[in-house]
């Protein structure tokens, strides 16, 4: 995953959008800066039985 420094700009996913702001791949916009998404599980049927399983939380501190 890529992991963002103070140092860099971050790059987001083209056509990915995000309001996870507690997530750390969040750009403070709307973007996601990971290098991939993983969504899942297999079994869903619908929109709201998905997750991003990128998710990691941002450490605030």
């Amino acid at each position: 995953m890529n992991e963002i420094s103070f140092n860099q700009t971050p790059k987001h996913i083209h056509g990915i959008s995000c309001s996870v702001v507690k997530c750390a791949y969040h750009d403070g916009v709307h973007f996601c800066t990971a290098n991939q998404i993983t969504v899942g599980p297999s079994t869903a049927a619908n929109s709201t039985q998905t997750v991003c399983a990128t998710f990691k939380p941002r450490s605030f501190g």
